[in-house]
């Protein structure tokens, strides 16, 4: 399979199957256009005629190239796992990773919360208990295999309002890690009120990722993440983030700070842009995923406008790249060389059978996004898992279950997508959320394009440099 596009200059050329990437210029690509299934003579006679400037030698040698690109398979590979592919539903369940949702409590409303104010549509607030807790941790160390590394998300709600319990299950974590020859990576996701020099230092010293949510602009932020009284949020928490990430960068600890767009700021990019100007260099602004008739979702006749947005985007990051302006926008971070291992490329996030969410009653759910949805709970930290239908069914979301998926260009950078989703929107874990689709696929043409530009860029100030010292 073959993806072709044109964005900001650049002419590129996927070949989806191997990872290969080329950039090429124009006769080229339109060659690669037509080069299957179309005689060579009339191919070059074709680039000859398009192209007068162009030699037929030169065509002629560019077109031998393509088909030594494609013996030596960086072209029109054939797919080499959908005659083999692995029935994961046979693969032992192994659980590397925790979302532990500590407070079914949050002091913001957050007018998009998924997670109904952090309440998860129960009735009242809930904190969880070290007892509770405790048992998770021993779920997930009794789950995990032979895996040593694990991760847990401290989540909510708003952790920080149970912190005194986080810091025991830390503490917990740490003390088992030896015993069980385990090695916990701990995050924590905060709306920033409630943090403090204490609960900085802690992180600082415990937590290996922080996830620090704000929506960009002023006015962007404010509208959306109010108190519950509706009083602005966005003076009472960027001074605490500017402290925390400059601490963080000296420490070469990770973070990033993390917002949601709306219908209400479609031009999201300036957002973005206000984050890395409050000096922010690690920064993801995503999408909101909401139900149709809220008058914030997304529609698809804003498809065009957020794809011009991402362009926007990836060419301001150019831009700056290798300035004191530069950072690193989530959905543009792509590994072209490595990336991950097939298992995952096919199969995604593990959500209900790598990963899974323990609510404050010790209730198992697949991920935080299925945390109270009955038809989904799993079991508990007493009984463990008892509903192994559904891990089944989890592990049976790949992207050649998913039909959608099967000639889509990105499927396998984003593994078929989010299964919460595709069942909020379809009534279908395996099925996919077209607009998630839509800009997913855009955000991938930028971060390759970027990829091209920026190597570009730092080729030429080599090149200045060379010739400063020659």
């Amino acid at each position: 399979m073959i993806h072709q596009y044109k964005n900001n200059g650049y002419d590129i050329v996927l070949d989806v199957n191997s990872g290969a990437i080329h950039e090429v210029d124009d006769p080229t690509y339109d060659m690669i256009s037509e080069y299957e299934g179309t005689p060579k003579e009339t191919v070059i006679s074709d680039i000859c005629r398009k192209y007068p400037k162009e030699t037929k030698e030169d065509i002629e040698e560019a077109y031998d190239e393509i088909t030594q690109l494609k013996d030596e398979k960086a072209l029109f590979t054939p797919d080499p796992y959908k005659d083999r592919v692995i029935d994961y539903t046979k693969r032992p369940t192994v659980v590397k990773a925790m979302c532990l949702n500590v407070a079914h409590a949050c002091n913001l409303s957050c007018k998009y919360c998924f997670a109904d104010e952090g309440l998860y549509f129960g009735r009242k607030a809930e904190l969880m208990s070290f007892e509770v807790g405790k048992k998770a941790f021993d779920f997930l160390i009794a789950h995990s295999g032979n895996r040593r590394n694990l991760e847990v998300d401290f989540f909510g709600g708003e952790p920080t309002l149970n912190w005194e319990v986080v810091k025991q299950l830390v503490a917990y974590g740490r003390g088992q890690e030896k015993k069980y020859d385990k090695h916990f990576r701990f995050t924590f996701t905060t709306n920033g009120i409630l943090l403090n020099d204490e609960i900085m230092d802690f992180a600082n010293k415990e937590m290996d990722n922080v996830v620090m949510s704000i929506d960009g602009r002023r006015e962007v932020h404010d509208h959306m993440r109010p108190f519950h009284n509706g009083d602005p949020t966005w003076d009472v928490i960027v001074p605490k983030y500017q402290k925390f990430c400059a601490e963080r960068e000296a420490l070469g600890k990770e973070y990033y700070v993390r917002g949601t767009y709306t219908r209400y700021n479609l031009d999201f990019a300036k957002d973005v842009l206000a984050l890395a100007d409050l000096g922010f260099k690690e920064i993801s602004i995503e999408p909101v995923v909401a139900p149709p008739e809220a008058d914030y979702s997304l529609r698809e006749e804003d498809i065009p406008t957020l794809c011009e947005q991402y362009d926007i985007l990836a060419r301001e990051m150019i831009k700056r790249h290798g300035t004191d302006k530069d950072f690193n926008f989530y959905h543009f971070m792509i590994d072209l060389e490595g990336g991950p291992c097939v298992y995952k490329r096919l199969s995604g996030c593990g959500s209900g059978t790598e990963y899974v969410s323990i609510t404050p009653d010790g209730s198992i759910f697949p991920c935080h996004q299925f945390v109270g949805k009955p038809d989904f709970k799993l079991g508990d930290v007493d009984s463990g898992i008892v509903r192994d239908d559904i891990v089944t069914d989890f592990k049976g979301c790949n992207v050649y279950s998913r039909p959608k998926c099967r000639d889509c260009f990105a499927k396998y950078y984003c593994s078929g997508g989010c299964s919460a989703n595709s069942y909020n929107f379809t009534g279908h874990i395996r099925d996919v959320y077209e607009i998630g689709c839509a800009l997913e696929r855009k955000r991938i043409e930028c971060a390759i394009m970027i990829k091209a530009a920026c190597a570009e860029k730092d080729a030429k100030s080599a090149s200045k440099e060379n010739e400063k010292t020659a």
